[in-house]
This record gives C-alpha cells, sequence and structure tokens, in this order.
C-alpha cells in the first residue's frame, strides 16, 4: 500500500526494519487484523507514530463527531444507528472518548460494555469501538483523535464515529478532528438559551433530541428550534427520537448518513482546528514536562516557559 505513516521523530519515515513492521501492520490491519489494527492505534496515541489524512470527497463525511452531556442517552442512540448503517452495507468504526483522571490519569473506558452490536455475531465484523482517553488534552476530544479516524480511513473502515463527553466550551475542540457534528439533546435540559451557552449549539450539523418517549421532549426540541432559527437561516434539522423503543431511529440514521455541511460556522472550525494544532506543538515539546515542573517548584515563570516551547516550535 502507500506510505501514509511516519514517526513522531522526523515525521517522514523510520528505518528499514521498523517500516517493514509498520508496513506489515498496516496490511494486515486493511486485511482485517483487529490485533495489527489495535496496535496501530496504540502506536497513535503514545505519540509514536503519524498518519497523514487520506483524499476525500469534501461532499461527503467520513468522520462524524457525536457530542452531548452525560445521560442523554449517546451511547444507546449510536448502538442503534450503528445497526442500520451495518444493515446498509457500511463498515463503521467508532472511537469512544472517555475523561480522564486529572490526578492519576485513569479513565474507565466503559462505553464498549453499553453497545450491543459488538456481542452481535451478524453484524459485530462491520464494527469497530476503540475507547480512547483523554489524557493531558484540554478538552474533551484527545489530539491525537483525528489522526487516529485517518488511519481507520486509510486501513478501510467506510466511517468513522467519534462519540465525546460532556458539553461545554471545551466540547467546540471536536470540531477539530470531525467532518460534521451532532450535537444529542433530552428532555428536561432547560430553554434554548441554555443550549446555546453549551457552546456547540452553533457549531451542530444537526441536533437529535433523544428519550422522545419522555414528557418535555416535544417542548423542548421545539425551542431549540427557535433558538437556532433566531437570526440564522440555515438552522440545523432537529430530530426526535427514542433510542429505547426505536422511534425514529431509522429516519435519524438514514438522514445522517447524507447530511450536509453547516455554512454558519466555517470560522468557527477552522479557528478549532488552528487551536487544536497548536495546542498539540506545546504538548509534544520535548521540554514541555519539564518546563512544568520549573514553574511548579517556582525556578522559572511562566512567561518564560511558554516562550521557550513557543520558540522551540518555530
Amino acid at each position: 500500500m502507500m506510505r501514509v505513516w511516519g514517526t513522531a521523530q522526523d515525521g517522514i519515515g523510520t528505518n528499514q526494519r521498523e517500516g517493514e513492521t509498520l508496513d506489515k501492520r498496516f496490511d494486515a490491519a486493511s486485511s482485517g487484523d483487529r490485533r495489527a489494527l489495535a496496535r496501530l492505534l496504540s502506536s497513535i496515541e503514545n505519540g509514536e507514530l503519524k498518519v497523514e489524512e487520506p483524499q476525500r470527497n469534501d461532499s461527503d463525511w467520513n468522520i462524524l463527531a457525536l457530542t452531548g452531556p452525560p445521560g442523554v442517552g449517546k451511547s444507546c442512540l449510536l448502538d442503534c444507528m450503528l445497526h442500520e448503517w451495518v444493515d446498509h452495507g457500511l463498515r463503521v468504526a467508532v472511537l469512544a472518548v472517555d475523561p480522564s483522571s486529572p490526578r492519576s490519569g485513569g479513565a474507565l473506558l466503559g462505553d464498549r460494555v453499553r453497545m450491543r452490536i459488538v456481542d452481535d455475531a451478524d453484524r459485530k465484523d462491520s464494527v469497530y469501538v476503540r475507547s480512547v482517553a483523554t489524557r493531558k488534552t484540554s478538552g474533551s476530544v484527545p489530539l491525537v483523535v483525528r489522526e487516529m479516524a485517518f488511519c481507520l480511513l486509510h486501513v478501510g473502515w467506510d466511517k468513522v464515529v467519534i462519540e465525546t463527553v460532556g458539553a461545554g466550551q471545551s466540547e467546540v475542540r471536536c470540531a477539530a478532528v470531525a467532518d460534521r457534528i451532532v450535537l444529542v439533546e433530552g428532555p428536561a435540559r432547560g430553554d434554548g438559551v441554555q443550549a446555546e451557552k453549551a457552546g456547540l449549539l452553533e457549531l451542530a450539523d444537526a441536533v437529535i433530541v433523544n428519550k422522545s418517549d419522555l414528557d418535555g421532549a416535544q417542548r423542548h426540541a421545539d425551542e431549540l428550534r427557535e433558538s437556532l432559527h433566531l437570526g440564522h437561516e440555515d438552522a440545523p434539522d432537529i430530530l426526535l427520537v427514542s433510542a429505547l423503543h426505536g422511534t425514529g431511529v431509522a429516519e435519524a440514521s438514514s438522514m445522517l448518513l447524507t447530511l450536509e455541511q453547516s455554512t454558519r460556522a466555517g470560522r468557527a472550525r477552522w479557528r478549532e482546528r488552528l487551536l487544536s494544532h497548536h495546542e498539540r506543538q506545546l504538548l509534544e515539546h520535548s521540554k514541555f514536562d519539564t518546563l512544568l515542573s520549573s514553574i511548579e517548584e517556582g525556578l522559572m515563570s511562566f512567561d518564560d516557559a511558554y516562550a521557550q516551547l513557543r520558540n522551540g516550535n518555530e
């Protein structure tokens, strides 16, 4: 296959033995070897491997961010949509992002247990689920997730869904990794103004209100629709579904496959990609941890440490 990778050290390639190993892993992963794929993704996650963006059709999406606050049923809804997409002949990979503890760095990584499709003998070969910890990134989406998604596309997966956690200002970082953004809401989440304050509503290409079988779901959808249409001619679609009962899931799944990118927030999306790239450069600086310790111990000022980080990446 065409070489699409490089090491973190040189950004271009590696020695012959390592190159042959990576080539074999890419070939094996492309042939369906999930152990080889897991090793590739771990190398990317550990900062040992970089993957180039594949050539794609700009009018279609390959990477979808599914986000929303805890408790709205994102994982259950995604599980239902995966069944629909697989039945339409698609191979879909999921990168499920879990927050890491700010103290221990550990993460639960438990989204897989909520998805019934991974145990479905007839469909599991068309679905791949990988949990990812946020580690030390400021937003809820790790900086390496975009390259992990590129790797999955390179080895033959048709679509990649990034399921993120929480909803707030940091959550807009998913704009830096996804072609499309879908916000999942639920009843009793406050009015449209509260949703607007969450930071993602203005970037969403579609909004899904889950748990439509509960009281208040229709009212919440109406409030969101009213808020979105204030000053916006191209407000995103709002769909009501119930993952528990399957109501509206087939329609939502079909709509998302042909979802177009909103023109409302192009500048904001590029802003997040630039910020994400800048953050990654700082975090991957060889002296980052040393400078952080120096600040903590009072041996260096913040401004001096930041200047060193910036100068090292210019």
